[in-house]
């Protein structure tokens, strides 16, 4: 089933319902609705879940339907590179963590920490294994034979939107979750982990920016949209790979740095306002007057 956009009587753009992604969609909520409620009465140890997880599960599904199956997908597969930006910084940086964080611990020790699973589990998902694996795959897959040949080959495609995804996953676990039996890092190795991932696609994004003739022969000759030229098309993708992309990790990194902070906060043995506030009043005192 197709859709046209319009905007003032023009029409701007065929979106495709794309019933696959639908389903992807659908299928990963009716996993995570039999994971909570049908399979967790019946495994050892399983704790509660938030209503807060399953609203990040909920925007994670959200996220990757936003970036395959609304009109983001259609215009970065026909017309422009800027929105292909926005479609792979969806699936790397804003759909992985709110799955990560939508999943609650219990689940991740029933599916991960099996005798035959645990072993693979932790390499996979060793910090080291996964920075790599993130990095190699977003420049293998901006390399322009790559890109173009995945525009031209819709299974290729989904190949790479799939791999995006699953390196995206292994990146964000060490910041999302806390499994005691996998890899972790703490608060400090966190930000400089964080900051480590945000020099990668810099460096892809002013590969694009200071080139002055379309990197993508596929962009060159798409139809254009809202007037924008290829090159310049090509300098606003780079600005969300590297300025959009580097707030959302930057950002992450500012949480964990207040997390730290806090936590160095409560578990220091100095005097707390709290207690001298105590001590006043026992004499008497009160510091609100």
């Amino acid at each position: 089933m197709v859709y046209t956009l319009h905007a003032g009587g023009q029409a701007l753009l065929d979106w495709h319902l794309h019933p696959d992604v639908i389903a992807l969609c659908v299928g990963l909520l009716l996993c995570y609705w039999y994971a909570v409620q049908v399979w967790r009465p019946h495994t050892r140890d399983a704790g509660g879940v938030k209503q807060s997880q399953v609203i990040f599960f909920s925007l994670g599904v959200a996220a990757i339907y936003l970036a395959a199956g609304s009109p983001i997908h259609d215009i970065s597969e026909q017309h422009l590179l800027s929105m292909h930006m926005v479609q792979h910084m969806l699936f790397a940086l804003v759909a992985p963590p709110l799955l990560l964080a939508g999943i609650p611990t219990w689940l991740y020790e029933a599916l991960l920490t099996g005798r035959r699973v645990l072993p693979v589990a932790r390499v996979v998902l060793n910090p080291l294994v996964a920075i790599l694996a993130i990095n190699m795959t977003l420049v293998i897959t901006h390399l322009p034979h790559v890109v173009d040949y995945a525009l031209y080959h819709h299974w290729f495609h989904f190949l790479v939107h799939a791999t995006i995804v699953s390196a995206s996953l292994m990146m964000w676990w060490p910041i999302i979750t806390k499994v005691p039996s996998l890899p972790q890092l703490n608060y400090p190795y966190q930000m400089a982990y964080l900051f480590v991932q945000s020099l990668i696609p810099a460096v892809i994004g002013s590969f694009i920016t200071f080139s002055s003739t379309p990197v993508y022969e596929f962009y060159e000759q798409a139809p254009r949209m809202w007037g924008i030229d290829p090159v310049q098309d090509q300098q606003i993708a780079a600005f969300v790979m590297k300025v959009i992309g580097s707030l959302i990790l930057w950002g992450f990194i500012a949480v964990v740095f207040f997390k730290w902070y806090a936590r160095e906060e409560a578990e220091s043995p100095g005097v707390h306002f709290a207690e001298v506030e105590g001590e006043l009043r026992e004499i008497g005192l009160n510091p609100n007057r």
